[in-house]
């Protein structure tokens, strides 16, 4: 008889595969995500007291790497309210080990202070500057040394030029089996001028997602992880969480 565990685990592999055919659930999650971007969905939550601008489903995904990679280090680029490195933060204080490096061009005292009180920010360390200036890449690899397993999640300045910058420059931190996660490739996905009245320098032809293709055509160490566009369906990165395999 086979582990009960171990079937269940592959019955949801099947599942989850079987929803790449599923017409009517992804008509619905396409209308799901259209319109919940329109409403800025991703704005109405939280982790342990900080503003997180992430959707439910993507927080889940990225537990679940963080627990099968256990992360010595997890790279984030951008930090606005600092949610996304207490969530982090957090799941590595339960493994037991890693930090949380985030860098951001513009770290608001205000944000900047909240974290520095919060009670994760023993496993939380940030550095100020554009995440494309060599200058502030070479600090970041210097908080590598020693770490065996990185993990490294994009998330910034959203146009093409600058994800495609940030993908070259932080590859190469990525270990083995590990993931490079490129956030709000959806805007590939939208309707131009989703938001009304936000003037922004991406759009349609000019995002994450543009930049992760192109990535992609000169890069044969990451493969695109479907698995988890299957799962999640509502997703702000469907085709972002890229896999190292080589």
């Amino acid at each position: 008889m086979n582990n009960p565990v171990e079937q269940f685990k592959e019955e949801r592999k099947d599942r989850v595969a079987t929803n790449a055919a599923n017409d009517k659930l992804l008509d619905a999650a396409e209308t799901f995500n259209i319109e919940s971007n329109k409403a800025k969905y991703s704005y109405n939550f939280s982790w342990m007291g900080r503003p997180i601008i992430q959707y439910p489903q993507d927080m889940i995904a990225m537990q679940e790497i963080i627990w099968n990679v256990q992360p010595d280090l997890v790279i984030e680029t951008g930090i606005a309210h600092g949610g996304s490195l207490i969530y982090y933060a957090s799941i590595l204080e339960l493994i037991g080990k890693g930090e949380v490096l985030g860098i951001d061009i513009d770290i608001r005292e205000h944000n900047k202070t909240a974290i520095e009180q919060h009670a994760m920010y023993k496993r939380i360390k940030m550095i100020q500057g554009s995440s494309i200036d060599p200058a502030i890449v070479t600090r970041v690899k210097e908080h590598t040394g020693g770490k065996e397993s990185i993990l490294v999640v994009l998330d910034s300045n959203h146009t093409h030029e600058h994800v495609l910058a940030e993908l070259q420059m932080y590859a190469p931190f990525v270990s083995l089996n590990s993931y490079m996660v490129v956030y709000d490739t959806i805007v590939e996905k939208l309707p131009e001028n989703y938001l009304p009245g936000h003037v922004r320098p991406w759009g349609i032809g000019d995002n994450p997602l543009t930049a992760v293709k192109e990535f992609m055509k000169a890069n044969e160490q990451f493969e695109v992880d479907k698995s988890i566009n299957n799962k999640l369906l509502i997703s702000v990165a469907p085709d972002g969480y890229l896999k190292r395999v080589k």
